[in-house]
């Protein structure tokens, strides 16, 4: 199939199709969480149209972080109760953590919650944002801001993918190499769902 190479086709590919859960076997660790209240979050998929191609917006975490230090991910934080949504908390990170103004950016949809282990639910959200954004980063939290593009990222042999074993059960990792870059954890586990349903 062809993949979108515009910011009207990656809209018509994500609206017009069912969405897509989380890979069951990436999800089988967090049986343990069954009965655990959850605190909520979300995280902002920012596609960029520039030179006639779609990139995807992600950050280096500062690598002084007591969590996932020096990991990539997609910006975003959790839901603080002034915020009126979980869309509010997503445009709010994204200011605070690398200076991207709310006016840059267009949401356009959101995937499904994905629980976390460290007790978190996430709620991805899809957006464009403007080529002409600028960063402030807050380096208590960010080190890195950086694009992928969207071919990449949308390749099913880019990303891989290995099975390690807890208590006699199956778990699955999700991983992308680009450049010096690893993308994995969480944020390869939204890429793997966003390719099932996108790709």
């Amino acid at each position: 199939m062809r993949l979108p190479t515009s910011r009207d086709a990656l809209i018509q590919h994500f609206q017009f199709k069912q969405p897509v859960p989380y890979h069951e076997g990436s999800l089988r660790r967090l049986a343990l969480l069954q009965d655990t209240p959850l605190r909520k979050a979300a995280v902002l998929i920012g596609f960029v149209e520039r030179d006639g191609a779609l990139h995807v917006l992600f950050t280096k975490r500062a690598n002084h972080l007591k969590h996932h230090p020096g990991q990539v991910s997609f910006p975003g934080g959790k839901f603080e109760p002034s915020d009126n949504s979980l869309m509010q908390t997503v445009l709010r990170e994204t200011f605070e953590e690398i200076g991207v103004t709310a006016n840059k950016i267009d949401v356009f949809g959101q995937m499904a919650a994905l629980p976390t282990i460290s007790r978190f639910s996430v709620t991805p959200y899809l957006a464009f944002i403007q080529a002409d954004y600028q960063t402030r980063i807050d380096q208590n939290e960010v080190d890195e801001v950086f694009e992928v593009p969207l071919e990449i990222i949308l390749d099913p042999q880019q990303l891989k993918s290995s099975t390690f074993f807890i208590n006699q059960d199956q778990h699955k990792v999700f991983g992308i190499n680009y450049g010096q870059h690893f993308i994995w954890g969480m944020t390869a586990q939204i890429i793997q769902a966003l390719q099932a349903q996108l790709v």
